[in-house]
């Protein structure tokens, strides 16, 4: 259902020039600030615009607009249109940019450049409606003027939309792999405490032996000594 008339400031100059809704209602129906209505009243805005009957067009009844002249606490709701149209389908390919916009495409790609590494060139080309040469030109700072570049938000730009942006981002993401790196873990308490368990027993039976040998070193000098003091 449609919510918003066909060519609302149309409309609101026909209702403003031939009933007495209020400033209110107007606004209402046809999706505008009632100041802006007022001033349509005044002749301070939409000079020049010819009025266009909703009754005409099927948006309104004239029941509805009597309705609404005798209670202004009564909103008006644009008809159900008797003839539905199929929705358009969306083209497959570039997107369409407007002359006026085309000069800060190579803005916009430098920026997606830089803040996003990770879209594709096809993904680039769908958002701001570029080639893939002209991007190429751009990551390689090829571009014939690529000295006066400055990196600009497309969406900014009015070139896409943040939906738009966002699901290219988003889809890039889950195309890349991601790499699985794991840091450095600590060895459970267990493998280092036998560690040391085995290192302090190593110490200790080293010291013995050591102990040991250095005894049975001093008595067999003691031994040699005494034999030579009998025989002298």
């Amino acid at each position: 259902m449609a919510t918003t008339p066909l060519m609302p400031k149309a409309t609101a100059v026909w209702l403003v020039e031939n009933t007495a809704l209020s400033f209110d209602q107007i606004a209402d129906f046809c999706k505008l600030h009632p100041l802006e209505i007022k001033a349509i009243a005044d002749g301070d805005a939409a000079q020049g615009i010819k009025g266009l009957d909703p009754v005409l067009t099927g948006q309104l009844t004239r029941e509805e607009i009597t309705s609404g002249e005798a209670d202004h606490d009564i909103r008006l709701r644009v008809a159900d249109p008797k003839v539905r149209l199929p929705e358009a389908k969306k083209k497959k390919g570039p997107r369409y940019t407007p002359v006026s916009r085309r000069q800060d495409r190579p803005n916009a790609i430098l920026w997606l450049v830089r803040n996003h590494p990770e879209l594709k060139d096809a993904q680039i080309m769908r958002l701001v409606g570029t080639t893939k040469s002209t991007i190429q030109g751009i990551r390689e700072r090829t571009h014939w003027n690529a000295a006066q570049l400055q990196p600009l938000d497309p969406v900014t730009l009015g070139l896409c939309s943040q939906i738009d942006l966002d699901f290219e981002v988003q889809r890039a993401a889950k195309e890349k792999p991601t790499p699985e790196t794991r840091g450095a873990t600590l060895l459970p308490a267990a493998a280092t405490t036998a560690a040391a368990e085995a290192k302090a027993e190593a110490a200790e039976a080293a010291k013995k032996s050591g102990d040991d040998l250095s005894v049975e070193s001093v008595f067999a000098k003691l031994k040699q000594i005494g034999g030579k003091g009998e025989k002298e």
